[in-house]
């Protein structure tokens, strides 16, 4: 059983049923259970069309090697981080290819207290077990049984909202054919702010995903949700990927919020009851996070990006929160994971505080931090060209906690090949809009 190309650094994922189909997930998941040792395990799965037979599958393959098997069901991947955490159990997979087109599936998988499982810390050792001809079954077949966890999930959300007395908002919500959206309405109506309306956009949960790749960083996808913010005077948008784990805020001007400038913006919130507190970030674009985090008081702390290594780090340091690029946050009371529907709660309490327009909350980090937001390339040899760019820029300060950063005076940028896809990234930032955009402008040409 050859499971080299589904086998990515921080999660297993392919195409199926070329790639990934039943027989893999259901030697994986007994592998996943003699590595971990679990007893009782949580499943769940997003929408996508294979995700019933591949979530039978893990839960034929968990059941098979002796462990009991709690299914959520159908649920964004932060409810399966949640039921791991909250109800104490060994551990949780869940049946997802996050962002990746409707042919794509895999399986993310988590051990007790929601610690993540990556290349570096048993990813590997499963892939072995799995393509190892060792009998994986028990003598015990393990358990099974159904649990509705929403109601608790609300419950703990609760703790994340302080917007009771805000304004009447209008917010376009699009949902891009998952769950997020549907459980974010829900929420609300729980906690009863009927003075919060969200304009639905791609709503239905879909696993054909019918607009093509349902992540929020597509340029159709954000000029979607941009169009409908200007059509209907929203006071802001809000995006979740098809797996809900990342959430991206755009103004009422239907402009996105960079990654880094929304990371800061959360922080700079969180430690204002939290002086003193470690903040984690990754190395695509730097100063807003940095500087803001240490004018507010936290300790600002430099990791390798992907939800794996951001976890662990923040375990290892006891981090109060975390924020990617990409649209991952994550955080301390949240068992250390990322959520994609507490940014946006938090995002609410930041609007009901100011009670300012959004692009006026966002304007002291746009005008200071300018960023090209993140190119992809398509590469053949990743390895050369990122040689390649590190010779001609050879003059900067270099580091390598992630890919290529290279740093002067007025600018930096940072070039990394993707976990997850066959793409080169580039991210720059520069102290004024000018340099940004010729810096931005020479590497794109070099690399292209």
């Amino acid at each position: 059983m050859d499971l080299s190309k589904i086998f990515k650094a921080y999660d297993i994922r392919g195409v199926y049923p070329e790639e990934i189909d039943e027989t893999k997930v259901k030697r994986i998941a007994m592998a996943y259970a003699k590595f971990t040792g679990a007893k009782t395990v949580a499943v769940g799965r997003d929408v996508r069309l294979s995700g019933p037979k591949l979530q039978k599958a893990v839960i034929d393959g968990l059941t098979e090697a002796g462990v009991n098997v709690e299914d959520i069901g159908p649920v964004p991947t932060d409810m399966l981080y949640f039921a791991v955490g909250f109800y104490h159990y060994d551990g949780g997979i869940q049946v997802s290819a996050s962002h990746n087109p409707a042919q794509f599936n895999g399986l993310k998988m988590v051990r007790r207290g929601v610690e993540a499982i990556s290349s570096d810390n048993g990813l590997q050792e499963i892939r072995a077990l799995a393509q190892s001809d060792e009998n994986l079954a028990s003598s015990t077949k393990g358990s099974f049984d159904s649990k509705e966890i929403e109601e608790d999930y609300f419950d703990y959300l609760t703790k994340f909202v302080h917007f009771d007395t805000a304004e009447p908002l209008k917010i376009v919500a699009n949902n891009n054919f998952g769950l997020s959206g549907e459980v974010a309405q829900r929420f609300l109506t729980r906690i009863h702010n009927a003075h919060i309306q969200l304009i639905e956009l791609n709503f239905q949960p879909d696993g054909n995903f019918p607009k093509g790749r349902p992540d929020p960083l597509q340029e159709s996808n954000r000029r979607e949700t941009s169009e409908l913010i200007l059509e209907t005077k929203a006071d802001f948008g809000v995006a979740w990927d098809a797996d809900g784990d990342r959430c991206y805020i755009s103004d009422e001007k239907g402009e996105a919020i960079e990654g880094c400038h929304l990371t800061a913006l959360l922080a700079v919130h969180l430690l204002h009851d939290n002086k003193g507190e470690k903040i984690l970030y990754d190395p695509r674009n730097i100063w807003a996070v940095k500087e803001s985090v240490a004018a507010a008081g936290g300790i600002s702390l430099l990791n390798k990006a992907g939800h794996t290594f951001i976890k662990n780090r923040m375990r290892q340091e006891d981090a109060l929160f975390a924020g990617e690029m990409s649209g991952h946050f994550y955080f301390r009371n949240f068992y250390y994971a990322d959520n994609g529907l507490i940014p946006f709660l938090l995002f609410l309490n930041i609007v009901a505080e100011t009670k300012k327009p959004v692009s006026e909350i966002i304007k002291p980090l746009r005008d200071k931090y300018y960023v090209s937001g993140e190119i992809n390339f398509e590469v053949a040899d990743k390895g050369a060209m990122t040689k390649k760019i590190e010779e001609k820029y050879a003059a900067g300060s270099i580091d390598r906690t992630d890919g290529l950063s290279i740093s002067f005076d007025n600018w930096r940028f940072n070039l990394r090949a993707s976990n997850t896809e066959n793409l080169l990234r580039l991210n720059v930032e520069a102290k004024d809009k000018t340099t940004c955009d010729q810096e931005t402008q020479e590497l794109k040409a070099l690399i292209s």
